[in-house]
């Protein structure tokens, strides 16, 4: 008699089907894949290929940010404006120290003649009360001198404390402890209040150079911290061992290997330096200390606009614009700079 094993008649004809079947064939490249797939097999039309640098990196996510676009034109709007400034100023037909004493009222006050502190089309953003200079030549003079103090101070910035950092996060030791206590002693001393003594003193020095300076010498510690850190988890990687292994010298380790792997945290610290720089420049021309006159700034343009703030408003709000304009543009690209290069520095 046969016997049927257990099973076999539920599942009838259709058993035959159940039956087991080879693997599927992957999709071919590019191909979308089949439905009930996990989304993660999907291909990723963002992902970013392995290897790119940090410019590489910034590039492409920096065109997906429209309003990080704005802000990149901007800022090149305000860097072509601070080179070309002699030829903006030329261009307006008026130079920054030049009086005209036909553009304001004498009998009030000195106050522009016209709507809205003067503007016309020989003084495109209106005049000074009083002495009539015209505010765009000023305004133009006034980035360059507040985007070169800004750009040459974070220059020095940058190269201490890089320079600081990775030797005190590579070497160690009785290194790391004095760059490392240097750091504290700088970031714990009164800068604000060391500026405004070492600028109201220094009588016969070119401001501009000495506020850089001064402005450089408090302004490393911040990024030597950043760039310590992450020396400090870079030089126990596998390819920085086995440079050390085959005989590399310090100096070639540090600039192949350490210093590539921190660019990321730097640029994006460095872009968000400059506002503050621009910032810190405008203070201290606006309390007294920063450039002298006639040199224009717009911190002390700002300073000079508060006693005509309610006759003359416009020689307050143009200054305060730009100023304002440059100081977040520089703030946005520095903030979407550091999300994109150093992500974990961005959280907390």
């Amino acid at each position: 008699m046969t016997t049927t094993a257990p099973g076999a008649a539920e599942q009838g004809p259709a058993g035959r089907d159940a039956a087991p079947t080879p693997d599927a064939a992957p999709p071919p490249d590019g191909a979308p894949p089949p439905d009930g797939a996990p989304a993660e097999d999907a291909p990723r039309t963002g992902d970013v290929p392995p290897g790119s640098s940090p410019w590489q990196l910034a590039r492409r996510e920096l065109r997906r940010r429209p309003a990080v676009r704005v802000s990149l034109c901007v800022v090149l709007l305000f860097v072509l404006m601070a080179v070309t400034a002699p030829w903006l100023g030329a261009l307006g037909g008026w130079s920054p120290e030049e009086f005209d004493k036909t553009a304001v009222d004498p009998y009030l006050g000195g106050l522009p003649l016209g709507s809205f502190g003067g503007i016309s089309p020989e003084h495109w953003l209106g005049v000074e009360p009083v002495t009539g200079r015209d505010l765009f030549a000023r305004v133009v003079h006034g980035a360059q001198v507040s985007l070169l103090i800004a750009f040459a101070a974070t220059a020095i910035v940058v190269v201490t404390g890089t320079a600081a950092g990775i030797a005190a996060g590579y070497f160690g030791g009785r290194t790391d402890a004095v760059l490392s206590r240097l750091m504290d002693l700088t970031m714990s001393f009164p800068s604000l209040i060391f500026m405004i003594a070492m600028l109201s003193v220094a009588k016969d020095v070119n401001r501009i150079v000495l506020m850089t300076a001064v402005i450089g010498v408090f302004g490393w510690p911040g990024i030597a911290r950043v760039v310590r850190g992450q020396t400090l988890s870079l030089k126990h990687r596998e390819y920085v061992d086995a440079a050390r292994v085959g005989g590399a010298s310090s100096w070639r380790i540090l600039t192949r290997d350490i210093l590539p792997g921190v660019a990321g945290p730097v640029i994006a610290y460095t872009t968000l330096l400059i506002p503050g720089m621009i910032s810190t420049e405008a203070a201290l021309s606006y309390l007294g200390v920063g450039v002298r006159p006639p040199t224009p700034s717009w911190g002390q343009m700002i300073a000079e606009s508060v006693a005509f703030y309610e006759t003359d408003p416009m020689y307050f709000v143009i200054p305060s614009v730009f100023l304002f304009l440059a100081v977040l543009a520089f703030t946005l690209l520095g903030d979407a700079l550091r999300d994109i290069l150093d992500p974990r520095g961005g959280r907390t």
